[in-house]
């Protein structure tokens, strides 16, 4: 236990509670609360919602997960990022400018259950409840994904018990969310988006330097067979081909993400579209490299020691941090110096963590409180009351992820992840993108294809995911797309005022 690295990661906790507290004291003044709360009032510029929505999509699995795997596995672990970029850039560039406008002129809808209703310009509630409920079912699991995280952060760091380090990160995470809202998810993503940039750009060049010193002593390593090749298994057979067909298939599940589609509804300009764009891609492209680079020389920097211990491998970024500041600090003669830098580097993780989490949370909450609290239960309820509902809703998605995250039944970071972002993308993927582009969808079709999407994921994952090695996102994301088309056919052809609210989300606005 080093303490610069306490107080650098306590600095960092003290600076998102920082940012929770003046959204909410300036919050109090607003007007639209319900609004404001869960949209941030649609005044996002570029740079905060396209490092909000790349910071909130790239979970602590960026620094520890996805790093980890191709440390330990090698290259073929690379088409995950690849499957990932390539989803990220078409939802930027095709999806996020149209649902911005469509949200705005299908009633100025501030949640993905509330524009599926109103696209289809009817009171009908099967779809918001059915998505409120996958909403809180699913982040469940996310969320913890994000705490399972902090609670290894915190156990290597600092030999914390993993329970206990996950209790204070959750204490955070609800404080910030419960008192901000948006404003203050979207600023700290902001903040915590950079410091990922910076963290896993900054490695690899760093012990890349210290491996070519003098004093660096190569480790112990025996790469696995193939370990640089693209085709896992170093030829074309069916398990290079699952790797590869699983992977891109990540790249789905940006089309029916919640926690990142609402990003799009809050920016307040096509201008700032337009920057948001170029800013969210390019980072995410980084962002990507960079993960890669942190992987492959980590096996170099440290040879085969994180290999022998179940999810040892997950650690990789942090040991090199650690390692290469306590050289740095060795040769200038500055260890406390070195040690803290360490410290505000490892927060990184945090970031990644809690960029996730807190925009899960929020979702939820928003889910719960305007789709299923309001319309069901207190259909004259406040502003003031819809808030509390949001927020005490926070809490009980908090407190189910950290019973699911400390389970000794636990996936682990990547089993989590995986689960959540297969789930999501399968479910609203296919009916999110036909909405935006199928003028022929019903509302009955869009109801059927989210639960024929979320239902054949979870039963792939159960029963077909280990003697198919396919990721589940894949056959659900099919089975949505065509349930929903097949359902839409049968059925009669949208209103008049369907298809007008269509035409109209293509003219461009303000």
């Amino acid at each position: 236990m080093k303490i610069p690295e306490i107080v650098a990661l306590g600095c960092y906790f003290v600076l998102v509670l920082a940012i929770g507290i003046y959204f909410f004291w300036r919050g109090r003044k607003s007007d639209g609360a319900e609004k404001s709360y869960f949209l941030g009032g649609r005044q996002m510029n570029g740079w905060v919602s396209a490092l909000s929505a790349g910071a909130s999509d790239m979970s602590a699995w960026v620094l520890m997960g996805l790093p980890g795997s191709i440390y330990l596995l090698g290259v073929g672990q690379v088409w995950i990022a690849i499957g990932l970029l390539i989803g990220t850039v078409s939802a930027w560039l095709f999806v996020a400018p149209v649902l911005r406008r469509y949200s705005i002129v299908a009633g100025d809808s501030i949640t993905i259950p509330q524009f599926l209703t109103n696209r289809f310009c009817t009171k009908r509630k099967g779809i918001m409840v059915i998505s409120a409920i996958v909403f809180m079912v699913t982040y469940c699991v996310y969320t913890a994904a994000s705490l399972y995280a902090c609670g290894t952060l915190f156990n290597t760091v600092m030999g914390m018990n993993p329970q206990k380090a996950m209790i204070i990160a959750s204490i955070v995470i609800v404080l910030y969310t419960f008192l901000g809202g948006f404003n203050a998810v979207c600023w700290t993503d902001f903040f915590q988006g950079m410091l990922m940039l910076g963290a896993l750009m900054l490695i690899p060049i760093l012990c890349a330097v210290m491996m070519n010193s003098g004093s660096f002593v190569a480790p112990k390593m025996v790469l696995p067979e193939h370990y640089y090749n693209l085709l896992s298994s170093g030829k074309a057979d069916w398990k290079s081909f699952s790797d590869i067909i699983s992977g891109m298939g990540w790249g789905l599940g940006y089309f029916g993400m919640p926690h990142i589609l609402i990003r799009y509804f809050s920016v307040k300009s096509e201008k700032e579209m337009r920057k948001s764009q170029i800013i969210g891609c390019s980072w995410f492209l980084l962002i990507l490299i960079a993960t890669s680079a942190v992987g492959l020389v980590g096996r170099r920097f440290l040879g085969d020691i994180l290999t022998a211990t179940k999810d040892g491998n997950t650690l990789v970024f942090i040991n090199m941090v650690r390692n290469v500041f306590e050289w740095v600090g060795a040769n200038i003669g500055v260890m406390s110096i070195a040690v803290f830098c360490a410290g505000i580097l490892l927060s990184a993780i945090l970031a990644a963590a809690m960029s996730t989490a807190d925009s899960q949370l929020l979702a939820s909450a928003s889910a719960f409180a305007s789709d299923l609290y309001k319309p069901l239960f207190r259909k004259n309820a406040s502003d003031k009351e819809m808030l509390w509902a949001g927020r005490i809703m926070v809490f009980v998605i908090a407190v189910v992820s950290f019973f699911i995250a400390a389970s000794p039944d636990c996936k682990g970071l990547m089993g989590l992840v995986s689960c959540a972002w297969g789930a999501f993308g399968a479910a609203f993927g296919p009916v999110i993108l036909l909405a935006l582009f199928w003028k022929r969808l019903t509302y009955n079709g869009a109801l059927a294809g989210i639960i024929a999407g979320f239902v054949v994921d979870i039963l792939w994952y159960v029963f077909l995911f280990t003697p198919t090695a396919i990721y589940e996102i894949i056959p659900g994301f099919a089975a949505g797309l065509i349930v929903a088309v097949i359902v839409s056919l049968i059925g009669k052809k949208p209103a008049a005022e369907i298809t007008e609210l269509f035409e109209r989300s293509r003219e461009k606005q303000n």
